[in-house]
């Protein structure tokens, strides 16, 4: 008798401390976590899909440097290729991920630039809103990576504080990794004219 109290006394306890322990709310902001990312993720996907038509309407307007137009296509190709898990987000496959969309970031950026130089390729519609779409993606993915760094950070406060502290190491909550600025960031671009 006295065994079967202490048993319901225990499995009482053990339910009011996993209750008020935090558990739920961790699983809670993870899986906000995870929704971010998939923004993110589609966010970026946009931007690959609407490439190959910007690349191909510069390409059909004007005839200029090649080597542009296949380093956007090459950039495009790597970093549709670094696929990050959103169970994963660990700081390494995270740097990898914002590398190789720094690249491609990087190739667009010379490729409107270059752009510049041709007057009858700007003035045509299908390149201006090709490039507003661009223009927007590129918002869109700005929004997403701020909202996952936000959600990164309500998660990792909560994994981190005590005595959820305890529970995220009792289950298996680790810290995640956030978007964080490109290297050379810091520094203020040098135009020249």
């Amino acid at each position: 008798m006295k065994k079967t109290v202490l048993g319901i006394i225990a499995a009482l306890f053990f339910t009011t401390l996993l209750s008020s322990c935090g558990y739920n709310s961790m699983v809670q902001l993870d899986e906000n976590v995870k929704t971010k990312w998939n923004q993110v993720e589609t966010q970026y996907q946009r931007r690959s899909d609407l490439i190959p038509n910007l690349v191909s309407t510069v390409k059909g307007a004007a005839k200029f440097e090649q080597s542009t137009l296949t380093a956007v296509v090459d950039a495009r190709a790597k970093a549709t290729q670094v696929k990050v898990s959103a169970d994963d987000l660990t700081p390494e496959k995270l740097e990898k991920f914002q590398a190789a969309q720094g690249q491609v970031s990087q190739a667009l950026g010379k490729l409107m630039v270059l752009t510049e130089n041709y007057p009858e390729l700007k003035a045509t519609q299908q390149f201006s809103d090709l490039s507003v779409q661009l223009e927007g993606t590129e918002n869109r993915i700005a929004v997403a990576r701020k909202d996952f760094n936000d959600a990164v950070q309500d998660y990792n406060i909560k994994v981190r504080s005590f005595p959820n502290n305890l529970t995220a190491g009792m289950f298996g909550f680790k810290q995640k990794a956030g978007f964080q600025a490109d290297a050379g960031a810091e520094n203020a671009p040098k135009v020249q004219f």
